[in-house]
């Protein structure tokens, strides 16, 4: 395992990735959590969504996206994808000798929260169908009821940029409809592309149904993990960390999508394919 310095450790990365620009949901609550550290995030646009991938593809996708980030110095890595946290986890960490934090759906935040004993979770058909979805329903779904949807297009429409459109909205309703139909009070955003949704989400749900993602929490056990391994970031007060950002979509769609999603414009550079 690695070890060095607080202060030596601040320009060292972190390691973040997505089947695209998803995990930047995750990364905002990173780079809350964590001011000082640098990152770097690597999108992986040109092959998404994996949620329609061989469980081999994304096992292949993540091992090379690893490899980058470790070529570029990174000291942790955050699997920012739902999808790539069921399908590769094991595998990263049977390889790499370095912190690596992963996804899981909120089931269970989600079955402490509902007062109706119902539990919506909106993912992909990947994350659903995974062995870890299974374990997690068998762990926390016993005492409430958990409808799942499996959101097909609803990637695109965020790696696009369409964030508030008619398009979008008609597929939101069509996955919600039926999970409130079903009596869920609780919306479980089991993708990280569907945080940047939730003003939309929260439209159509309404008022009483509360919507639950999991990026503060990653946040947090990140910085257990630096901490535990004495690579927090945290000796040099006042200097914020550097984040780079990459991606293999079309140059000028990664740019504009990743600067929107971030709430800035920020260079974008080129990941290899």
């Amino acid at each position: 395992m690695l070890a060095t310095s607080p202060s030596a450790s601040q320009d060292i990365p972190v390691g973040v990735f997505d089947s695209g620009v998803g995990g930047l949901s995750v990364l905002a609550h990173i780079r809350q959590a964590l001011p000082q550290q640098s990152l770097i995030y690597a999108a992986d646009s040109l092959h998404a969504p994996y949620g329609s991938k061989s469980q081999a593809f994304i096992v292949d996708r993540s091992i090379q996206l690893s490899d980058f980030l470790i070529s570029r110095g990174a000291k942790a890595l955050v699997v920012a994808c739902n999808t790539a946290t069921a399908a590769a986890i094991g595998e990263l960490r049977r390889r790499y000798a370095i912190p690596i934090v992963g996804m899981e759906p909120a089931v269970k935040p989600a079955a402490a929260a509902t007062r109706s004993g119902v539990v919506g979770v909106l993912a992909t058909s990947g994350t659903l169908l995974s062995a870890q979805f299974a374990a997690l329903l068998e762990s926390y779904g016993r005492q409430v009821r958990v409808e799942t949807q499996a959101c097909i297009g609803l990637v695109e429409c965020i790696e696009r940029g369409e964030l508030q459109g008619a398009a979008t909205r008609k597929l939101l309703q069509k996955y919600i409809a039926p999970l409130l139909e079903a009596g869920a009070d609780t919306l479980v955003l089991g993708c990280t592309h569907y945080p940047f949704l939730r003003p939309l989400i929260e439209d159509i749900a309404g008022p009483d149904v509360v919507i639950i993602d999991t990026g503060a929490a990653v946040a947090r056990q990140l910085k257990h993990r630096l901490q535990d391994a004495n690579l927090l970031a945290d000796g040099l007060a006042g200097r914020p960390g550097v984040t780079a950002f990459w991606s293999n979509a079309d140059a000028g769609s990664a740019q504009s999508v990743i600067s929107l999603l971030w709430g800035k414009s920020v260079e974008v550079l080129r990941l290899p394919d």
